[in-house]
Formats: structure tokens, C-alpha cells, sequence
């Protein structure tokens, strides 16, 4: 699995290679010529490394999507992953300091953890990303997500607004909703 992934993509458990071949193709369809897309070694997960930046690919494929719905049978979220870290608390602790900036003062955020493969528990994980940042804290509507994905021995991190994640089935239904309604 490459290490410096800046996708996350899930997809049902045994379409891997199905929604590998998807995101490839739309990417490079998108300009990304460099784009490297693996099967991450967990079902119903895969990674990729794009040459553009994962807020501006996500930006991309949710336009794609608005103009292709049909290309996207595999793909079910795209998340954006702005640093990659060893699953270590100190790791994880270090790099979420290093986003922090991204969080206005006067904004509030959140943790959101998926995680998968690790022993580590959850509460130990949060308070170490959470640990350096001197912002408010708000679980219900947060200005900013702390977003941290284990996968096992890696750990992907990145400070997003809720929006920035893309959500194929739901997207897909807001589009059949305003084209029934126009």
C-alpha cells in the first residue's frame, strides 16, 4: 500500500479492484495523469495518491459526478488526507498539532476517528490528536472536522469542513431529487 496516500475511497467489501479502476479512470478523465490508486489491504478500502490537492480532487470529482452520475457504481465516500503518519499516539499527537492552524480561533471543532485494524483504543487516539489544540469543542456542529483514519500500521489525518468528505449515494440522491423537482 503506498504510504503517502491523500485519498481514502470506501467501497462495498470485494469491489476494490472494481472502484480502484473507477477512481483511476475519473481521475486521469479530471487531468491527473500521476494518480496512483492501490487496494489498501482492508475490504472495502482503497487509497490513492493524486497529483492535485485532496480538497481540490474532491472539489473535482463532486463536479464530475454532478455531470456523470453513471460512471460512479463503486465508489461510496472519497476522503480527503492531507498528512500520513505511523499509527503511534506521539505521531498521530504531532501531526494534528501541525493542522491545527487550520482551525480559526474562533472556530469549533471535532474529532471524527474511524479506525480499523489497531488495538489502540479509541478515547487514547482522540485525546492525543485533541491534546494541542487550544480551540473550542463542538460534537454536534463543528466549523472543523480533526478527521483521523487508522489503517492498521497508518494513520491519515486532516482538518476539513464537514462538506469536504463526498458522499456518492447521497450526492447521487440530491441530484435525482432536483432534476424530479425542476
Amino acid at each position: 500500500m503506498i504510504r503517502d496516500f491523500n485519498l481514502i475511497v470506501t467501497t462495498r467489501r470485494g469491489s476494490e479492484a472494481d472502484a480502484a479502476v473507477e477512481l483511476k479512470y475519473i481521475l486521469v478523465e479530471l487531468g491527473d495523469e500521476e494518480v496512483i490508486v492501490e487496494e489498501s489491504g482492508i475490504k472495502g478500502l482503497i487509497v490513492a495518491k493524486t497529483s492535485m490537492k485532496p480538497e481540490e480532487a474532491i472539489k473535482k470529482l463532486r463536479e464530475y459526478l454532478k455531470k456523470h452520475p453513471e460512471e460512479f457504481m463503486h465508489i461510496k465516500r472519497v476522503i480527503p488526507i492531507e498528512k500520513v503518519v505511523k499509527t503511534r499516539l506521539e505521531e498521530i499527537r504531532e501531526a494534528a498539532a501541525k493542522l491545527a492552524h487550520k482551525i480559526a480561533e474562533h472556530e469549533s471543532f471535532r474529532v471524527t476517528l474511524e479506525k480499523r485494524f489497531t488495538d489502540l483504543h479509541s478515547m487514547d487516539i482522540i485525546r492525543s490528536a485533541a491534546e494541542k489544540i487550544s480551540r473550542k469543542v463542538n460534537l454536534e456542529a463543528p466549523d472543523k472536522i480533526l478527521l483521523v483514519q487508522v489503517l492498521g500500521g497508518v494513520t491519515g489525518l486532516s482538518v476539513i469542513r464537514p462538506e469536504q468528505i463526498l458522499h456518492v449515494d447521497k450526492e447521487k440522491e440530491k441530484l435525482a431529487r432536483e432534476q424530479r423537482g425542476a
